[in-house]
């Protein structure tokens, strides 16, 4: 592999971590519910005062510490990469955040339209980040980790673990407001959607796969 492949993949890599983070605020600013994977750091920042990615920062690092843990000598040394691209996620989401301060749907049509938009956005973020074969994200690596040493299956796992980060995330929107408070519909609804359309972008943007033939 010469160095200008190696490159192009991690910086295809880059931009779609980018393009999640700007996503995920997309889907924030929606007001129906964040996604799942942040459905927790959201909560914990409409409490405290961290924002939503510094929160997603500390999360991610746990989510890395607890890899180090269940793998140990089978960790691979070239996942650590996951704290260089956990700054550049979390960094994103709130410039993002702050990018899409004008975003304030009040209607429940306009709140769906730009839930839709926002999962769109971050199904795209998730198809170049995976195109390029290269490291997990924290979020996926700690499933992937724990899919490892449980000897279950991925995708199941990554079922639990979504369904485990919302239930938390739905109980502290409780204890904290009393109702729910940056969790809702459109969690579960971008959950569903936002897989389905990373299958449609496979399906009908094939010009994605050529990107890197070679992996195909």
């Amino acid at each position: 592999m010469t160095k200008e492949s190696l490159f192009k993949r991690y910086l295809v890599f880059i931009i779609g971590v980018i393009i999640n983070s700007f996503g995920i605020a997309f889907i924030t600013k929606a007001a129906l519910g964040t996604s799942p994977i942040s459905s927790l750091p959201c909560v914990l920042s409409l409490k405290f005062t961290p924002t939503l990615g510094e929160f997603t920062f500390i999360m991610n690092m746990l989510f890395i510490i607890i890899q180090i843990i269940l793998l140990r000598k089978n960790f691979q040394i070239i996942q650590l990469l996951q704290i260089v691209v956990n700054i550049v996620f979390s960094l994103f989401i709130d410039i993002s955040m702050n990018m899409l301060y004008f975003l304030n749907p009040q209607t429940f049509i306009t709140k769906g339209i730009f839930l839709i938009l926002g999962c769109a956005i971050l199904a795209f973020g998730i198809t170049l980040e995976v195109l390029p074969k290269v490291i997990m994200v924290p979020g996926e690596g700690i499933v992937s980790a724990i899919s490892t040493v449980t000897k279950k299956e991925f995708g199941t796992i990554k079922v639990i673990f979504d369904v485990t980060l919302m239930s938390s995330a739905t109980i502290l929107s409780f204890l904290f407001f009393r109702g729910m408070n940056g969790i809702g519909i459109g969690t579960i609804i971008s959950a569903v959607l936002v897989g389905l359309i990373v299958k449609f972008y496979h399906r009908y943007l094939p010009f994605l796969n050529n990107i890197f033939p070679s992996l195909n």
